[in-house]
C-alpha cells in the first residue's frame, strides 16, 4: 500500500521470525521507506541479543530505510522512534502517564511497554541499510521473572487490546512526522521534545556500564544523544549503558 503513511508502504505477514531478519532479507529489493509487520513473531530480539516475545495481539513492526549518515547519526533514529512509540501510547491510552528512559525505552506507569531495535548492515545503493525494530505490548506483557525491568501493555491502562492495525497506522503516522521534523530542522527538535518527556531528568539514576555503573544526576542529553551524568567526581558523558531508577 503506497502513500499510507509518509509515503511509506506496508506489508503485514501472519507469522516472521523476526521483523528485523524480514527487513535485511528484503533490503535489497527496497528503495523507499518499508514498514514490516507481523501478527506473530517466533524468535525476536532486544538490545544485546536478548529475547524479546511478541505473541499475537502485541505489535511487531520494522521500519526499512535507505540512511547513507555516519553510525551515531543513525543510532539517534531510536530517539525519533521512541517519541512516536510514546505518542501511539498516549493516543491509545489518553491521560496514561508515559516517559522516556534513556536512550529508548517506553514506560508506562513507570514499566517498559516498547522494545526497539536499530540494525544496520551494507546493502549496495539504493537498497535499504537500516532496520528500526519496534516492539509495542499492546495486549500481552512478560512476566518479572523474564525482564530487566517491570513490564506492561496497553490493554493494562486501557482496559481493552487496541486493534494491531490502528497501532500500527499510528505508529508510522508519528514517526513519519518525527523524521520529517528531522530533515527540515536537524536532530535538535527532537531531542528537545524526547528531553521533555524524559523520565527522572534532574533525578539521580545508575548507568550500568560492562565494567562499572556509574550514578549520578541525570543532567542532559548532548546534541549526539549522549547521556549527561552530574557525578560526584564531574561531569560523565556516556554513550552506551543500561539505565536504572534506584527506588
Amino acid at each position: 500500500m503506497t502513500g499510507w503513511a509518509g509515503s511509506a508502504d506496508r506489508v503485514v505477514l501472519d507469522e516472521v521470525d523476526s521483523t528485523n531478519a524480514e527487513a535485511q532479507r528484503r533490503a535489497a529489493q527496497v528503495h523507499g521507506p518499508l514498514w514490516i509487520a507481523a501478527r506473530r513473531q517466533s524468535a525476536g530480539r532486544g538490545r544485546s541479543g536478548r529475547q524479546w516475545l511478541s505473541p499475537e495481539g502485541n505489535l511487531a513492526a520494522t521500519l526499512l530505510l535507505r540512511r547513507d549518515e555516519p553510525p551515531a547519526e543513525k543510532a539517534r533514529l531510536s530517539f525519533h522512534a521512541a517519541l512516536a512509540v510514546a505518542e501511539l501510547v498516549e493516543r491509545l491510552a489518553p491521560g496514561a502517564p508515559v516517559a522516556l528512559k534513556w536512550p529508548n525505552d517506553v514506560l508506562l506507569a513507570g514499566a517498559k511497554v516498547s522494545g526497539i531495535l536499530l540494525e544496520s548492515f551494507a546493502t549496495p545503493a539504493p537498497g535499504a541499510n537500516l532496520a528500526i525494530g519496534i516492539g509495542v505490548n499492546l495486549a500481552h506483557f512478560p512476566p518479572p521473572e523474564q525482564t530487566r525491568w517491570p513490564a506492561t501493555s496497553v490493554a493494562a491502562a486501557l482496559g481493552r487490546v487496541p486493534p494491531v492495525e490502528e497501532a500500527l497506522g499510528l505508529l508510522a503516522d508519528r514517526m513519519a512526522h518525527w523524521l520529517a521534523i528531522d530533515a527540515a530542522r536537524g536532530f535538535a527538535p527532537v531531542r528537545e521534545a524526547w528531553l521533555a518527556r524524559a523520565g527522572h531528568l534532574g533525578r539521580r539514576i545508575e548507568a550500568r556500564l560492562a565494567s562499572e555503573t556509574v550514578a549520578g544526576i541525570f543532567e542532559d542529553v548532548t546534541a549526539d544523544g549522549a547521556l549527561i551524568l552530574a557525578t560526584t567526581s564531574g561531569r560523565r558523558v556516556i554513550t552506551a549503558a543500561d539505565i536504572h531508577f534506584p527506588a
